[in-house]
């Protein structure tokens, strides 16, 4: 099929099109309304970090109405948003900020003023500092900290909003923030990893049990990172090295809540993960999600390495094999898409996938009034183009939401990525749609 010729008419008739957004790179209002600091606010806050801060970011705490509406004009049916926990729970327990529960509901009861399903990530990386001085992740008793949290959202506003993802990208907050201390809070080092990933583990289950038994009615469903992983070369200790960061990039997570363990058939060294384990932890870990969500961005050249241990592999950048890279330095490989969708819908326990995230940033510039930014256009048109295959041939696809509306604070990279559909000014928060924006808008129609 030529790549133009897609249409939203080629899908099923209730298949989901939306944007996805998180809290602390659009909200800003950082001390606005009782909310205190999250781990990102410390971390974007510090001397040590360069690239600009969330502070004010898209300043959606302000422009949540205009850009619900962006989203309706656009033609999309979900928003898929996450709630800040420290805007809900300044000291990340104990009593709610009515302010900041207010500001959810606002911003719900506008989504659907406007026709647009609202879609709750409970968790999408900023936990509250006071709990971050406590431990955060590494510490067990997160598991009541959280399960305070999700008890309380689910009861607020399960009434009112359906369907639910527990945590964003779990390998990506507990593997950043925890092992290589590129994200927040800054920890390096197994020693932070395992406790952290395994809490998060339990965390996750735990999450779809709470929403579960608060809002019977609701869809359940969490969200994995993923990429395509290929050795450098046919070399057995290279191929192997593509076993272990495929286990921990694409099944770490996910095989826990199908009730399959960690994997450590190919990377044995995570059965130190057991130290942290308590009695009934491996039924603990396990729920059965409504869906699951994938997020894709890039494919991994692996190779063989003494570093990191345990894992002994790594990454050979993207700059490095004369490959087409977006502006954080990621390959990008569409077709990588269909491979992520072949593998998870391989797992027995897995009823339906969404694509929660996918998207491509590039450097841009608006010109005249105008952002051409063609390559995003194709990029669409391609996973779009993907996804009709991959539900040709029986994958239980349900939806794509597009990684992002608005052009936004990309975590440690700051605001050089713009992946929106919609280009922001930063200074003055004037938006844009972008020629992107526009082709989606025409491509609902059709």
């Amino acid at each position: 099929m030529d790549f133009g010729k897609i249409k939203a008419k080629h899908f099923p008739k209730k298949f989901i099109w939306g944007v996805a957004t998180s809290a602390y790179q659009t909200e800003g209002a950082r001390n606005l309304g009782g909310k205190q600091d999250s781990i990102w606010d410390t971390f974007t806050n510090s001397k040590k970090f360069k690239n600009g801060n969330g502070n004010k970011a898209t300043d959606f705490y302000h422009k949540y109405e205009k850009d619900i509406k962006l989203i309706k004009e656009l033609n999309l049916g979900s928003f898929r948003f996450s709630i800040s926990w420290s805007r809900i729970f300044p000291n990340g327990i104990g009593e709610p900020n009515p302010n900041g529960v207010e500001f959810y509901h606002e911003v719900i009861d506008c989504c659907i003023a406007n026709g647009i399903e609202p879609w709750i990530t409970l968790y999408h990386w900023d936990l509250p500092q006071v709990l971050q001085n406590m431990g955060g992740w590494t510490n067990r008793e997160i598991l009541h900290w959280f399960s305070h949290y999700a008890e309380f959202c689910s009861r607020e506003f399960g009434s009112k909003v359906k369907k639910w993802f527990v945590l964003n990208e779990p390998m990506s907050f507990i593997g950043l923030g925890y092992f290589m201390g590129i994200h927040a809070p800054g920890k390096k080092g197994l020693r932070y990893f395992l406790p952290a990933a395994h809490h998060a583990t339990l965390c996750q289950a735990e999450g779809g049990r709470i929403l579960r038994k608060n809002i019977p009615d609701a869809q359940i469903g969490t969200t994995f990172s993923c990429s395509v992983v290929r050795p450098k070369n046919i070399w057995r200790r290279h191929v192997n090295a593509a076993k272990r960061l495929d286990a921990l990039l694409n099944r770490f997570f996910i095989e826990p809540a199908l009730g399959l363990g960690y994997p450590t058939d190919v990377i044995p060294g995570l059965k130190r993960i057991e130290k942290y384990y308590q009695p009934g932890d491996k039924e603990r870990m396990k729920f059965d999600f409504d869906f699951i969500g994938i997020q894709y961005y890039f494919r991994i050249v692996a190779q063989y390495s003494l570093l990191p241990p345990i894992l002994f592999a790594n990454q050979i950048p993207a700059e490095k094999r004369n490959v087409k890279i977006n502006n954080m330095g990621m390959e990008i490989y569409p077709k990588g898409l269909l491979k992520m969708l072949e593998k998870f819908s391989q797992y027995e326990g897995v009823k339906e996938i969404y694509i929660s995230e996918s998207g491509v940033c590039f450097d841009e510039e608006l010109l005249d009034g105008k952002v051409n930014d063609k390559n995003r256009i194709q990029y669409l048109k391609k996973t779009f183009k993907i996804c009709r295959k991959a539900i040709k041939r029986g994958i239980n696809l349900k939806g794509y939401f597009i990684w992002t509306l608005v052009d936004n604070f990309e975590w440690a990279d700051g605001f050089k990525p713009r992946f929106g559909i919609v280009y922001n000014n930063f200074q003055t928060q004037k938006r844009t749609i972008k020629k992107s924006g526009l082709w989606i808008k025409e491509f609902l129609k059709s």
